[in-house]
C-alpha cells in the first residue's frame, strides 16, 4: 500500500517529484544538513537528487518505502523529506530539514503523521530509527514522539566518509501517542 498525500495543520505530505530536484539539491548540498544523513555524499549534486527520487519510486513499487515531500500550506514550500523504509524486517523512520525551517515543529509534526500511517495504513507493530551522536535535535524529535532507547552503532555517513556513533530507537504501536510525564 503506498499513501501519496498526508496533511497536518501546518504541512502537505505528498510524493517527491521531479520538480523537487533544485530544493533537494539545495537543501541537502548544505553540510550542517547533509552531514547527519547516512547515504546521501557530500558534495550533493542533482544527479544525486535524481537517483534519490528513482530509489524511492522503486522501494515504493515494492512497498518497502513510503516518502513524503515535507511541503508548507499555503505556499507550496518544499521544507524537507520523512519517510519510512523497510530495514531488517522493520520499517526505518527517517527524516530531514532545509536550514531554513528547523526549529519551527516541523520534523515532529510531519514525523507524527507519518508514524500514525505507519501504524494504521500499513499495520507497523513498531518503528526504528536513529540519530548520529552529535545531532541531539533529532533525538529530541524522536524522544517527543516517544521514541525509546534500543542500543548504539557504528553507522556509516557517506558526507563524512567514515562511520558515527548512532543512537538506535524504538517505538511499539502501544507507545505511540502515550504523553511522558515527567519525574
Amino acid at each position: 500500500m503506498s499513501c501519496c498525500r498526508l496533511e497536518t495543520e501546518r504541512l502537505l505530505l505528498r510524493k517527491p517529484e521531479e520538480a523537487d530536484v533544485p530544493a533537494i539539491t539545495a537543501m541537502i548540498g548544505d553540510w550542517d544538513v547533509v552531514k547527519n544523513l547516512a547515504t546521501a555524499p557530500y558534495p550533493y549534486l542533482e544527479e544525486h537528487a535524481r537517483q534519490f527520487l528513482a530509489r524511492i519510486a522503486e522501494g515504493s513499487s515494492k512497498g518497502e518505502s513510503h516518502v513524503f515531500a515535507i511541503t508548507r500550506k499555503p505556499d507550496g514550500a518544499y521544507a524537507g523529506t520523512v519517510g519510512l523504509h523497510l530495514r531488517d524486517g522493520a520499517f526505518e523512520i527517517g527524516y530531514w530539514l532545509g536550514k531554513p525551517y528547523w526549529n519551527m515543529g516541523y520534523a515532529s509534526e510531519a514525523a507524527r503523521k507519518v508514524i500514525s500511517f505507519a501504524f494504521r495504513e500499513l499495520k507497523a507493530t513498531k518503528l526504528v530509527a536513529g540519530w548520529f551522536h552529535d545531532n541531539p535535535a533529532s533525538g529530541h524529535v524522536l524522544e517527543k514522539l516517544g521514541f525509546q532507547p534500543d542500543g548504539a552503532e557504528q553507522r556509516d555517513c557517506a558526507a563524512r566518509g567514515h562511520s558515527v556513533y548512532c543512537h538506535r530507537v524504538v517505538l511499539d504501536r502501544a507507545n505511540f501517542g502515550q504523553k511522558k510525564v515527567a519525574a
